[in-house]
């Protein structure tokens, strides 16, 4: 590629004639003319990159310089997007979002082969300013022993007999919730959010909340705000105010780390497993290593949970039958823990199939991950094409999901396709491979005790007539789904 230095620009402008009434004449058809050649050899340049001599790249077409596809994608419908590509240039087609050179899979067994089969080829990447709010050192940054040994922790204290002592306290938290709902309308998308980090908190630190939580709280909201904002680390910006709740929220978790550290009181959930690591290469992890992983996972717990939640809320309010059987199935084990005297348990949990089937059903609908971004680590011979060192893969889960040829009427809300298990490398909500999201369990857990409760004491109807799906950035209804949330009318017998 051809680059012009600072330097080189100045000998340029300092080799025009001297004549002050000559510049004056000539240097705006000379800069046009300059500026005009510098942007196609740039173009030209680009061109040959993207475009390698004696390679087949896959079809599709890569858009403007730079800017790519990205207007499109962003101005339609996602599901537009993907479908109209994968119709043109099928399951395997390259296009530019982002400022990078990207392939698309819509294939199941090419989307296992990025994610499983040869994950060693295609590393997981992110835009460096999420890993510098999130910290460079958590779970899904990494490749190799250091992700490997991370992830066994992190599972290990995800794993159901950890877990399964956290129904008390998440059904204590819904308790508390619901009833703030009560014969009023409700943003149902941040309620969800709200209800969503309390149990992310009780993940990521076990079920003793130490002094430091609400001030984790106050600065973790901050830095939300800034997650999905323009990168501009400028005063004033959302990103600069989020960059610098980082660094506070950084202190807060190392005091705690390090009083844990003191009191030799490792305490529960992620926390108390990482604090608990130790191996023959390394006796502990560093407090920034920890830090990173903690908000880590509560990244990862918090909008995808709350985001499923909402579409829940809404397709069991568009499907009256399906939500009165689900009903019917939760007033089930309400009569038993009602004739037990005793409250919800891990146990009852696992005997709640319809109930688990909405769940499924929902995730595969809305696919709150629509796709994830890899890089290929070096130049790939893949399916008959060539990826080039530094291109982005990206599996395309939406697209997946809602294939006919896996899921008949893919568009139809049908928890009942659930009763048989889906095809292989079909269904893949929380990810495949070794960079599946290790927290899918508890968010399971977490939203069956809260449908337990809302089925059984609330109903809720939707405010306004607009349909619609927004993304922010995971896709969910319409100003949030607006609801207006009533106590149920229990039918005595």
């Amino acid at each position: 590629m051809l680059v012009f230095s600072s330097a080189t620009m100045q000998l340029l402008f300092l080799s025009l004639p001297a004549s002050p009434q000559v510049l004056f004449l000539i240097t705006p058809v000379l800069f046009s003319s300059f500026f005009l050649l510098l942007v196609l050899l740039l173009l030209l340049s680009i061109h040959q990159w993207q475009h390698p001599k004696d390679k087949r790249l896959p079809p599709g077409s890569l858009g403007w310089p730079y800017i790519g596809e990205t207007l499109k994608l962003y101005t339609e419908n996602p599901n537009s997007f993907f479908a109209n590509r994968q119709q043109r240039y099928g399951d395997i087609f390259k296009t530019h979002i982002l400022g990078c050179p990207c392939v698309m899979i819509s294939n199941p067994e090419a989307a296992r082969t990025v994610l499983v089969t040869q994950a060693q080829l295609f590393k997981p990447t992110y835009p460096p300013s999420k890993e510098k709010l999130i910290g460079p050192e958590a779970l899904f940054f990494h490749q190799g022993a250091y992700h490997s040994r991370l992830k066994k922790l992190v599972q290990a204290a995800f794993l159901p007999s950890a877990i399964r002592g956290s129904v008390s306290e998440i059904e204590q938290i819904v308790l508390k919730f619901l009833p703030t709902w009560e014969n009023t309308t409700i943003n149902t998308l941040q309620e969800m959010k709200r209800f969503a980090f309390d149990v992310a908190m009780i993940s990521a630190f076990g079920h003793k909340q130490d002094l430091e939580m609400t001030e984790i709280k106050q600065r973790y909201q901050c830095l939300e705000k800034g997650y999905n904002s323009m990168p501009f680390d400028l005063p004033g910006t959302s990103f600069h105010k989020a960059m610098k709740a980082r660094k506070l929220l950084n202190g807060t978790l190392r005091r705690l780390i390090q009083d844990r550290r003191d009191n030799k009181k490792q305490g529960g959930g992620l926390l108390g497993s990482l604090l608990g690591a130790k191996n023959q290469k390394v006796d502990q992890l560093s407090d920034s290593q920890i830090a990173d992983n903690v908000i880590g996972v509560i990244f990862a717990a918090h909008d995808t949970t709350a985001s499923v939640l909402t579409w829940v809320v809404k397709y069991l309010h568009d499907n009256g039958d399906l939500l009165e059987a689900v009903t019917r199935e939760q007033e089930g084990i309400q009569r038993k823990i009602i004739e037990a005297n005793r409250k919800l348990t891990w146990d009852d949990t696992r005997h709640m199939p319809l109930t688990t089937r909405v769940i499924q059903e929902t995730l595969r609908t809305a696919s709150i991950l629509s796709f994830t971004f890899r890089e290929a680590v070096q130049d790939v011979e893949f399916d008959g094409y060539y990826i080039p060192k530094g291109w982005k893969v990206l599996p395309l889960f939406r697209t997946i999901h809602h294939c006919a040829d896996f899921f008949p009427q893919p568009e139809k809300f049908d928890p009942s396709r659930f009763q048989v298990p889906p095809r292989p490398n079909t269904f893949m909500p929380f990810g495949s491979g070794v960079h599946s999201c290790p927290g899918s369990e508890p968010a399971k857990l977490e939203m069956l005790v809260l449908l337990h409760h809302l089925t059984t004491r609330y109903r809720w109807q939707v405010v306004g007539d607009e349909d619609g799906i927004q993304y922010g950035p995971f896709p969910v209804p319409k100003r949030g789904l607006p609801v207006n949330v009533t106590p149920r009318k229990i039918k005595r017998a």
